[in-house]
């Protein structure tokens, strides 16, 4: 079974270079494009503890759980792991980096065995380290190309969605 699991961020956003307030997270648009193209479940990864709607604030919290290495609690999904064999990840590249709630779901599944087809929305830093700590808490995982969006190219993303699933 093929599956679709992000984390998003709607509020108050970096987009083409000024905060924007988003009423969608991008990563939320780009899973739902591919979710239509793939006709596969979708899963949202939903923090315990809300991040701010401030852009700012949340930065300042971001930063804070990378320097304390801190694993935000998120919520379980309703998913049977053993029938999943495919799996399509998505998360807003932050700081440089996968965001912690993230990492963390990904230290609580076994992913061993199982494909996973990466893709993040950034502002120009593509993955940045996310496929470097994506082999880390997934080693035995097999991860195939990803795909990285710009947020603020996120709507007409259907074309680079199209061409990235048929590799």
């Amino acid at each position: 079974m093929t599956v679709i699991i992000y984390f998003s961020r709607k509020n108050e956003n970096f987009l083409n270079g000024q905060i924007t307030p988003l009423t969608k997270g991008n990563t939320e648009i780009l899973a739902e494009k591919i979710g239509q193209q793939l006709q596969a479940p979708i899963f949202e990864i939903r923090p315990q503890i809300p991040y701010p709607y401030s852009y700012t604030e949340t930065i300042h919290v971001v930063e804070q759980e990378k320097l304390e290495n801190l694993k935000p609690a998120f919520y379980e999904l309703p998913i049977d792991w053993h029938y999943v064999d495919t799996l399509f990840l998505g998360f807003p590249n932050w700081c440089g980096s996968m965001p912690k709630v993230v990492s963390h779901f990904l230290e609580s599944v076994d992913m061993s065995g199982k494909i996973i087809y990466p893709f993040c929305t950034h502002e120009g830093s593509a993955f940045g380290l996310s496929l470097i700590e994506l082999k880390q808490r997934c080693p035995h995982a097999i991860i195939k190309l990803g795909l990285p969006v710009r947020g603020s190219r996120v709507e007409k993303a259907d074309n680079a969605i199209s061409h990235w699933l048929v590799q």
